[in-house]
């Protein structure tokens, strides 16, 4: 059994996409999945499954579709690999609620913080499957925009901390 980490994007943010997390947690254990648990309500479940990941997102993105009516995005992660995120933090100096992981199904590409527009005093850097943003002055009054990171979804380290202590603890 693999230990993982689904993050839903647009769920519970700023009135966009509700969904209880009791909802979302019955959604999971209907397709199979076991030790089912959600972290906050913004869209973040842990749980196992024998499955890959690839048959993990179908699954969990059709089960959502078909609750929601619409499409919901979904990225995966293991417990291995949100314990490496949290690890290849480039920016560790900074308080956790300043800087996000963003992530993405693929690895960005090499040119993915070249379109970047609205940039100010944020850092940003390339990860695995993820972009890294630390928001200097916080996140408020930013106006950065990242085309390439258009359907990822991103959580702050605070959050990332707690889902790989979460996970590990499974």
């Amino acid at each position: 059994m693999t230990h993982y980490i689904a993050l839903l994007r647009a769920v519970n943010v700023g009135g966009t996409g509700k969904l209880p997390m009791s909802e979302l947690k019955a959604l999971c254990e209907a397709v199979g999945f076991a030790d089912v648990r959600t972290y906050i309500a913004s869209g973040n479940v842990l749980f196992t499954s024998k499955l890959a990941e690839s048959a993990v997102k179908k699954k969990l993105e059709k089960q959502l579709h078909d609750y929601a009516g619409k499409p919901v995005g979904v990225l995966i992660r293991s417990a291995d690999e949100m314990a490496r995120i949290l690890a290849d933090n480039p920016f560790p100096e900074a308080p956790g609620n300043r800087v996000v992981a963003i992530f993405l199904d693929d690895a960005p590409a090499a040119d993915a913080l070249d379109n970047v527009k609205h940039q100010k005093l944020e850092r940003l850097a390339c990860g695995k499957r993820e972009i890294y943003v630390h928001y200097g002055e916080g996140m408020a009054d930013s106006r950065l925009t990242i085309p390439a990171a258009k359907t990822g979804t991103a959580r702050n380290i605070n959050t990332i901390t707690r889902l790989a202590q979460l996970s590990c603890a499974s």
